[in-house]
């Protein structure tokens, strides 16, 4: 393999696309119907990212289904300074209240720093959300607990029942959406917000055409783990939080989360490896239950 890149995930901002992220800076834009294709290097082991900046200092080998790449170290030294972790009380910036909603029946409450926008939305895979409010972190922290503690409002959806709704979610705004706008008018009428906390109208906004979910396939599978010298190529037809939403040969899609990608060392997959080729591990996708109911760089 000529030459090699290092992933360093998927990127998404408010008004562009998804692209991939390489160490060193460099970017790869993605867009629909781009032809995504890697290999990875043969003899190949699978390294710590680091934490917050820092290489690993061992270079230690991380486990190929692990979704975070850091070895247990570097993963307690990430999430020792991490609002996420409530390991942070001072930080004095602004922070949004939020509400998103991922399927039928999933909608989770969370909060983001202001200066983000709605990049944290979109990393998440939020098909549609709408903000609750905005004020320092304590408060914001306040208002998440309390819809979670008065509404039974989660705040994590596992992204297993994410991925299996994505292609057989409601086909208008205003059905995606309906489920926001009765929970928002219950969370404004409960007692007990923090004063601090600067409480924001219902305006739902909608990421069904930003991920290209208009007329997706549903997905046959997913790809569990990368191996040293596996090739992944295929069509991309969507792309929603960390996940990229592949057609290969035969016809059917296989959802690639980009967090597997990360720590390994990657080239081009060349023009043999034909337009969806996939030589690496891959799963059922499974539909939950509830769910049942309703070349720059390598590109």
């Amino acid at each position: 393999m000529a030459q090699v890149w290092k992933c360093a995930g998927l990127r998404w901002a408010a008004g562009s696309g998804p692209a991939l992220v390489w160490e060193g800076g460099r970017t790869s834009p993605l867009t629909w119907g781009k032809r995504v294709a890697f290999a990875v290097a043969e003899g190949g082991v699978r390294t710590c990212v680091g934490a917050r900046g820092h290489p690993c200092p061992v270079r230690a080998s991380v486990p190929g289904r692990s979704t975070g790449a850091r070895c247990e170290e570097c993963a307690r030294l990430d999430r020792a300074h991490s609002v996420a972790a409530d390991t942070i009380v001072d930080d004095p910036r602004p922070y949004h209240v939020y509400l998103a909603w991922f399927g039928p029946g999933m909608i989770k409450v969370g909060i983001t720093a202001v200066e983000r926008g709605s990049a944290r939305l979109l990393e998440q895979g939020a098909v549609c959300f709408t903000w609750l409010g905005a004020g320092p972190l304590m408060a914001a922290r306040r208002t998440e607990e309390l819809l979670r503690a008065a509404l039974d409002v989660p705040d994590r959806i596992p992204y297993a029942e994410k991925r299996a709704v994505r292609a057989a979610l409601p086909g208008t705004a205003g059905e995606r959406s309906a489920e926001l706008a009765g929970l928002h008018a219950r969370a404004w009428a409960l007692a007990g917000w923090p004063e601090s906390l600067e409480r924001e109208p219902y305006r739902p906004v909608d990421h069904w055409a930003v991920f290209g979910l208009d007329g997706l396939p549903p997905a046959t599978g997913r790809v569990s783990e990368l191996v040293p010298g596996a090739v992944v190529a295929g069509e991309l037809v969507a792309a929603a939080g960390p996940d990229l939403h592949l057609a290969v040969d035969g016809g059917g899609v296989v959802v690639l989360d980009t967090r597997l990608m990360t720590g390994w060392e990657l080239g081009a997959a060349g023009g043999g490896a034909g337009t969806g080729r996939l030589t690496v591990p891959v799963r059922e996708l499974r539909v939950p239950r509830a769910a049942a109911d309703v070349q720059e760089g390598l590109f």
